[in-house]
């Protein structure tokens, strides 16, 4: 692992990467407005997994490192420690998730019964009223599939691997333990930056995801690993879907 000579050149390093790679995003969605078959549209997924897989590439690379030091566990199909690791990942994840996800859907049910009778706009924007009606969503497998392959993994590799990772070595010797967990320097801005590259949807309301980026961030210095948090991620938008799959269902 390299020395840090300039710390803050480092950091603003790193912003670049992100800027780089929500810049380029945001060009494809422009582009796939006025591209007329609809290919860059369906591919626009796919296009930001890549970008975040390939750009911090980039720079590991410079560095002599690869994905193994950002805590991505690979060391071969046929390796029983690439399986243990991602076994003890789902697991943490698991755990995590039977913590919180309660209070999630808890508080998505509570939502949608309580907005419709908000006044004005409120109510306008409100998803319900929501009744009781929990259903998969349509291809649950291959929304699985696709949700960890073209967004937890790629994302998680981007934001709690190459970003988490990099900005806490800019100050090692920054730390605070957070319910056993040792948080670095740029915990915060990093997922303040997951937070923000939501918003090439034009919603808002999706610089929610601070909050769960929160949860992938600590699972990620509490275990080491970016297993946990890449199946934290899995799970989170899969519960998503199907309470938006359940509230359809219902109308």
């Amino acid at each position: 692992m390299e020395t840090i000579a300039d710390p803050g050149a480092a950091r603003r390093e790193l912003v670049l990467t992100w800027a780089t790679a929500i810049a380029l995003l945001g060009l494809a969605r422009v582009a796939s407005s006025l591209e007329p078959t609809g290919l860059l549209r369906g591919n626009l997924g796919a296009l930001a997994a890549v970008l975040f897989v390939v750009l911090p590439e980039r720079e590991l690379r410079r560095r002599g490192e690869g994905w193994a030091e950002q805590g991505l566990p690979w060391w071969g199909a046929a390796d029983g420690r690439t399986w243990r690791a991602w076994a003890k990942g789902a697991g943490w994840a698991l755990a995590i998730g039977a913590a919180v996800f309660p209070l999630f859907v808890l508080a998505f049910w509570g939502w949608a019964e309580l907005a419709p009778r908000l006044p004005g706009a409120l109510a306008q924007a409100a998803p319900g009223p929501l009744r009781l009606e929990p259903r998969l969503p349509p291809r649950f497998a291959l929304l699985a599939a696709s949700q960890f392959l073209v967004v937890a993994l790629p994302e998680e590799m981007f934001y709690r691997g190459f970003l988490q990772t990099a900005w806490a070595r800019t100050d090692p010797g920054r730390r605070r333990r957070v319910l056993g967990a040792e948080i670095g320097a740029g915990f915060l801005p990093t997922q303040a930056l997951f937070a923000a590259g939501h918003l090439l949807s034009l919603e808002p309301w999706r610089l929610a995801t601070f909050f769960p980026g929160l949860l992938f961030g600590w699972a990620r210095a509490r275990t080491g690993g970016l297993a946990a948090p890449v199946v934290l991620h899995l799970l989170s938008n899969l519960l998503l879907a199907t309470l938006e799959a359940s509230l359809a269902g219902a109308r």
